[in-house]
């Protein structure tokens, strides 16, 4: 019963603090908050957090603030996500639905996610390794040239320029697009270009086929998209208030640095798994006064992409992790769709 009155007090603590972002009394968690029990025993109850660390006096008379240990206890102990409200889902689909490609997608989430959370955002592009091909086609721009026109299961589009060195006739192009369509179509990347290599084609379709192969190998396999971060809500970060040179510069520097941003949102999981990092958790010196909300996107059980928010210690972690568990359902189906 005394732990989880106790827990009940760090619960109040933390939600009055990230509410006012002042150091919270035990006189304000009486009045504010149906604990049940006196002022002293809240006072009790207060040294006893702090002696374990999950919540600490930043000044002399001053109130408590939760520590990064008393924010990790608060976020282990939440029983569920509060799930979102009706006016915040048509929020979500009224912009996302909208969408016209897989570019649109990324920037419309990412603004949407900062939105929500006022916090900074993070959307990284599909990993291109883990999508199908959905469709191929060619389209015979002269005897010579040819657009070769890639669509994946991310919503991906790649175009690119055949340049043959022999004419090729509409039928020579039409027995060629059928065969590297039956042969890519459906299959992910690896399994595609794999398949694609072993085609064979007779006498005077070769030449033709080889280079359109070649071009559609290529594209497959440009990674660059993987490596791209999308960040908006930049200026939400003067929520940080008089910590600029200890927080808010050393993000700023490291928002610059997609390789880092990668591995800030770390590994990717589908299926409603949302990860939280408070603090000093983070590998990164930038990050330790701060708090990493992600989880992965994609279609079925595996992840092609992370997103999530990165912002103050004392964010809402509740409604944090609803909305970016939320805009990552609607990405992937949106994806699935496609």
């Amino acid at each position: 019963m005394q732990d989880e009155r106790r827990l009940a007090v760090l619960r109040a603590i933390v939600e009055d603090y990230v509410s006012t972002q002042e150091p919270v009394g035990s006189k304000a968690l009486v009045e504010r908050h149906g604990l049940g029990v006196s002022p002293a025993t809240v006072r009790n109850d207060m040294a006893a957090l702090e002696e374990e660390g999950l919540i600490t006096q930043p000044h002399t008379s001053a109130g408590r603030v939760p520590t990064d240990k008393g924010y990790r206890l608060f976020v282990d102990r939440l029983t569920t996500i509060k799930p979102m409200s009706a006016a915040e889902k048509r929020a979500i689909a009224t912009i996302l639905d909208g969408a016209v490609d897989l570019e649109d997608v990324v920037q419309r989430s990412v603004r949407l996610l900062a939105q929500l959370t006022h916090q900074v955002a993070l959307v990284q592009y599909p990993t291109l390794s883990r999508s199908t091909v959905r469709h191929v086609e060619l389209v015979a721009l002269s005897e010579n040239r040819v657009l070769a026109v890639l669509i994946l299961s991310t919503g991906r589009v790649e175009q690119r320029l055949v340049e043959l060195d022999t004419p090729a006739d509409e039928a020579t192009l039409a027995a060629v697009r059928a065969r590297v369509a039956a042969a890519a179509t459906g299959r992910v990347i690896a399994e595609a270009t794999t398949a694609l290599g072993a085609l064979t084609a007779p006498p005077g379709e070769d030449a033709a086929q080889a280079r359109v192969i070649d071009v559609l190998v290529d594209a497959m396999s440009d990674h660059r998209s993987s490596e791209r971060v999308a960040v908006g809500g930049a200026a939400n970060l003067a929520r940080f208030g008089d910590s600029f040179e200890v927080s808010v510069r050393p993000l700023l520097e490291a928002l610059e640095e997609h390789v880092v941003l990668l591995k800030l949102l770390g590994e990717a999981h589908t299926g409603g798994t949302v990860t939280v990092r408070i603090g000093h958790e983070s590998p990164y010196q930038q990050f330790t006064s701060t708090s990493v909300v992600a989880t992965g996107y994609g279609l079925g059980d595996e992840a092609m992409g992370n997103l999530g928010v990165v912002g103050p210690t004392r964010m809402d972690y509740p409604g944090t992790m609803a909305a970016v568990r939320a805009v990552a359902r609607y990405v992937s189906r949106i994806l699935d769709e496609a």
